[in-house]
């Protein structure tokens, strides 16, 4: 029984994690980075692979140098390859480093983009394509095979 509770108990660092991103997409990027960051030294190197990864995908996004973003998109890759436990993703269907991939891949395409590194963009555009198989058939993936079929384009690959 107390196992149990202990699966369907909230990840407490997952929670605080989302509460600041609340507050990113209210529009106080200042704030959000700090406490973002605040949280990158409460969890240190050794911690929680996918609090590191959900922690550094988020974080990347609140920089301003886009050389800054991509480092926080390659630690958030980096640690989702850590990931060896079978938590459920927030997003139902797929494990929770697995969902993340294709945003992961995503997010290094549109940094290599913006630093004008297209090879480098169109592969990581590739590996989101094929990482985004294992998403499920709902609105997370939806949005994010939507948000690959727009990278495509940005990158002179669309596909039928």
């Amino acid at each position: 029984m107390a196992e149990r509770r202990e699966q369907a108990a909230p990840d407490a660092m997952l929670t605080r994690i989302g509460q600041v991103v609340i507050l990113h997409h209210g529009g106080d990027r200042e704030e959000a980075r700090r406490r973002f960051l605040d949280l990158w030294a409460e969890l240190g190197a050794d911690g929680d692979p996918l609090h590191r990864c959900t922690l550094a995908h988020y974080l990347a996004d609140t920089q301003d140098d886009p050389e800054d973003e991509l480092a926080w998109d390659l630690r958030a890759l980096t640690a989702a390859a850590e990931v060896t436990d079978d938590r459920p993703a927030r997003h139902e269907g797929a494990p929770a480093a697995r969902a993340l991939y294709p945003s992961l891949h995503l997010n290094l395409a549109a940094d290599y983009v913006r630093l004008g590194r297209p090879d480098a963009a169109r592969t990581h555009l590739h590996r989101a394509r094929g990482a985004a198989a294992s998403l499920a058939e709902d609105g997370y993936g939806d949005g994010v095979r939507a948000a690959i079929r727009r990278m495509e384009l940005r990158l002179g690959e669309h596909r039928d």
